[in-house]
């Protein structure tokens, strides 16, 4: 018989394994840290069954935002396939200009009437689970959701991806209300189909999972890691049924490693790390002074005007900026429009944002990063040659988003899985990303998701 050691029980862990025995030597499973037990969100069978239906859901709403995105495009600009970018600068500029303004009109109105008639329902899914019980409106939710996609579509500067997390957030808090779950197992449940939204309209399910445990849950551990890997495939899978199931950004060449693009990612990564910091806390301040109430019906039209003169001379800042980011992967574009627009983008992204708009800014940052990085790649050929601007981009994206997300993990992953590029440039692109992230970690510590936490209201 093997004598029981000092330690846990393993016939007291959660869930009990069906082996009741130790193995030969007497110790214990729960001496790995990320094996010990569920916590306080049990995976019991019912639980496991509202995973399947979050991934369900999230993947079926994933598809229906983003048919609401394509259409509006459509109608606004004549856009089907290929580049947005290139079907707004066929538009003349005057038609830009004012399909902006009519988006700041719209989208006023919108966010005004949410905002009053809803304002005691919850939609903001990091504070719900980092600080709150996995509570979420899904009318709230779906009406902010529907509102800046459309928005986007017409060329608001914000991220896609904001809609479809909060719906998959959405749907985890009211699947979890009907099958009576817990507050811990609702605040997983909400994480996972946030996540699963993300990889949903991006087609990145080890991405996804990895951004609902290393930024949504802060946890590695199995009990956190098995239900999103399972929500983010489910929703990828069912998200297929309209969205294409190949890479986000298609056809990016296989860049090699060399030794020059080694030694660049060391001080390419101070440089993005240091950027990052000035980012997030911009993105902050004007999360906190965003236009409300009446303001909105001017502020907002009044910074889309802006943002339409701008894109008569860069129409690349329409939009989320997934063109921005396709073009400096493909090593397209000279250091002058580079430079543009890694100086602009972010800048018309927290107009947008203060403008009182709510929209994601994870495809924003990443490609302005993109865009830096293949300007200072353009800046660092001209002392050594040989290496593909479109490598200096790729890092740079992974660098930047890695940093202002302060999840190195999901910003490496995520740039991998989102272009298929990138595996011979891993140990730049890791030294990069590791780089940038302890920078902001140690001046600042704020990321883009904490810093646009909503002020507490008095107690």
């Amino acid at each position: 018989m093997v004598r029981k050691r000092s330690g846990e029980s393993e016939r007291l862990r959660i869930p009990p394994p069906l082996i009741k025995r130790r193995i030969a030597s007497g110790r214990g499973a729960m001496e790995q840290p990320n094996v010990t037990h569920d916590g306080d969100a049990a995976l019991t069978p019912t639980f496991w069954v509202a995973v399947v239906l979050t991934g369900i859901a999230t993947g079926l709403f994933g598809d229906l935002l983003m048919w609401i995105l394509s259409s509006v495009e459509r109608v606004a600009f004549n856009y089907h396939s290929g580049s947005y970018a290139v079907a707004v600068a066929k538009t003349s500029d005057l038609h830009r200009v004012t399909t902006l303004v009519l988006a700041g009109v719209l989208g006023s109105l919108a966010w005004f009437l949410i905002r009053r008639y809803l304002k005691n329902e919850k939609a903001e899914i990091d504070e719900s689970i980092w600080s709150g019980d996995g509570q979420l409106s899904m009318r709230r939710s779906f009406l902010t959701s529907v509102t800046s996609e459309v928005v986007i579509g017409m060329g608001a500067s914000i991220g896609r991806e904001a809609a479809p997390k909060l719906m998959g957030g959405a749907s985890g808090s009211v699947l979890s209300r009907w099958m009576n779950l817990s507050p811990a197992q609702r605040r997983l449940l909400v994480a996972c189909g946030g996540g699963a939204g993300l990889a949903a309209v991006y087609n990145v399910p080890l991405g996804g999972a990895i951004f609902t445990a290393e930024v949504l849950c802060g946890s590695f551990a199995l009990p956190t890691v098995l239900p999103a890997l399972a929500c983010s495939a489910i929703a990828t899978m069912v998200a297929w049924v309209y969205l294409p199931s190949g890479a986000t950004y298609a056809d990016i060449p296989s860049y090699h490693f060399s030794g020059s693009i080694m030694v660049w990612s060391l001080p390419a990564g101070l440089v993005i790390g240091l950027l990052a910091v000035w980012y997030v806390r911009f993105i902050g301040w004007v999360s906190a002074h965003r236009a409300t109430g009446a303001t909105i019906f001017w502020v907002m039209p009044a910074a889309f005007l802006v943002l339409g003169v701008l894109g008569i001379w860069y129409p690349q800042l329409f939009g989320n900026g997934k063109d921005m980011a396709h073009e400096a992967f493909l090593g397209l574009g000279g250091i002058g429009l580079l430079f543009a627009l890694f100086a602009l983008k972010p800048m018309v992204t927290a107009l947008t944002l203060g403008a009182g708009a709510a929209g994601g800014v994870f495809t924003p940052f990443l490609s302005t990063g993109a865009v830096l990085g293949g300007f200072l790649g353009i800046v660092w050929t001209h002392f050594w040659h040989g290496t593909p601007i479109g490598a200096f981009a790729l890092i740079g994206a992974a660098a930047m988003i890695g940093a202002v997300m302060q999840a190195p993990l999901a910003g490496l992953v995520l740039v991998l899985e989102l272009t298929h590029s990138g595996f011979a440039l891993a140990i730049p692109m890791v030294a990069a990303v590791t780089i940038a992230t302890v920078v902001v970690r140690q001046i600042d510590g704020y990321s883009i998701y904490s810093a646009r936490l909503p002020r507490r209201a008095p107690s």
